[in-house]
């Protein structure tokens, strides 16, 4: 299993002489009992010495102080993990401090560090910034918790680590994930970090169209859709990355058939219904499945109507996915 392989990964790096803990969304998940997707590891090690370490490690971005250990690795990590790929892989990555994001995207500067409280200090939201020792020999294992991440955690509240809006300025996709970690975990978000998100969702249209798109599909598709859509609009996020969908609010439909409200509120509600997990392509279909009728509303004699909404839509949706890039296949 990639958690104990996770786990010799810092117990090599330990008896090299170096400091290594489980970090990050993993730490989160197994203190609330859920089983990670995926394992990160923090060290004082530097890149190059991981490499040594572990000679078949990819170096995705060593220039940050992140390296891959494929879980097929057969040296003093442990054996290799049947039926393992480069995709099963743990994410080693050196204590570091980040100078300056000119691209809100970047570190226009990293410094490596041997402290791990510098390290937490950059990442995004308090329950995303603990360490745990899988290797203390203590049920759940020993938590490093500079940040209050625990506290955090057990309250409920998604809240970014220092100032909200620099750690928001510095990485303008913090927003959207503040949204999709709240509707996953039905948490709140900080007033002081709505605050902030509020304030800056306009520049979201700075981040890569796939990184937006990649954050939607899983808000889509993890069984909380209808909460994440909600806090996309109440945050001001909805309208510059899915402006058709918050064009919806307001469209009134005929009563006789849609008692339920508008257009923006029927489709939460088919959101709402959505399997978990969902498709990509049936939670996209469902969120643009009347993207077409606010620019086909209108009000006839008998009742309201939106004449050709359907083939508008799909032209709409079609769009939309192209701006998205997603896929000819999933277009």
């Amino acid at each position: 299993m990639l958690r104990e392989f996770s786990t010799s990964i810092v117990q090599t790096l330990r008896q090299r002489g170096f400091q290594a803990y489980l970090v990050g969304g993993c730490v989160r998940d197994l203190l609330l009992r859920r089983e990670p997707k995926d394992y990160d590891v923090a060290t004082d090690a530097t890149p190059r010495q991981v490499m040594e370490i572990f000679p078949e490690t990819y170096a995705v971005g060593a220039q940050f102080g992140v390296v891959l250990v494929p879980a097929t690795e057969r040296d003093e990590a442990g054996p290799s993990v049947e039926g393992s790929s480069k995709s099963h892989a743990v994410e080693v990555a050196t204590f570091r401090s980040d100078i300056g994001y000119s691209d809100g995207r970047h570190p226009d500067e990293v410094r490596f560090s041997r402290d791990p409280r510098e390290d937490v200090a950059r990442r995004d939201f308090t329950i995303n910034g603990m360490l745990l020792d899988p290797a203390s020999g203590k049920k759940p294992g020993e938590v490093l918790d500079f940040v209050g991440g625990r506290k955090d955690l057990e309250a409920g509240i998604i809240r970014t680590i220092g100032d909200p809006e620099r750690r928001v300025g510095e990485d303008k996709l913090r927003m959207l994930r503040a949204v999709r970690f709240a509707a996953r975990f039905e948490y709140t978000i900080d007033p002081a970090t709505f605050a902030a998100m509020q304030k800056l969702a306009p520049r979201i249209q700075a981040v890569s169209r796939e990184r937006v798109r990649d954050e939607l599909t899983r808000m889509l598709t993890e069984g909380h859709a209808r909460r994440a859509f909600l806090l996309l609009d109440e945050s001001g996020l909805l309208k510059p990355i899915l402006p058709e969908i918050s064009a919806m609010k307001g469209v009134q439909q005929p009563l006789e058939f849609h008692p339920e409200g508008d257009v923006f509120v029927h489709t939460l509600l088919l959101l709402d219904n959505l399997p978990n997990p969902c498709p990509l392509t049936l939670a996209w279909g469902a969120l643009l499945h009347d993207v077409g009728k606010p620019p086909t509303f209108r009000v006839a004699p008998d009742r309201i109507r939106f004449d050709n909404h359907v083939e508008v839509g799909v032209k709409m949706a079609e769009e939309i996915c192209r701006r998205l890039r997603f896929s000819n296949d999933e277009t």
